[in-house]
């Protein structure tokens, strides 16, 4: 991201401990228990910024085949 709104910086502050805690189930805490926010946060702001651009690319592929809602109805 290029200049973050104040949202955004609240965003991946926000995402922090999340991220901590999912470094501590998978045993990789350590590594990172002494980098600075700033590098956790360019961490969280890679992974989104791939993620968000992932979604925006995919969104003109449809998903399925067929019409949608061609599920049968359930009763």
């Amino acid at each position: 991201m290029i200049d973050k709104t104040a949202r955004e910086t609240k965003a991946i502050k926000d995402a922090r401990p999340l991220f901590a805690e999912a470094l501590t189930v998978l045993g990789l805490m350590e590594p990172f228990y002494h980098r600075s926010a700033s590098d956790i946060d360019r961490l969280i702001e890679a992974a989104v910024t791939g993620y968000v651009e992932s979604m925006q690319r995919q969104s003109g592929v449809q998903e399925r085949s067929g019409p949608p809602f061609d599920d049968p109805i359930p009763f």
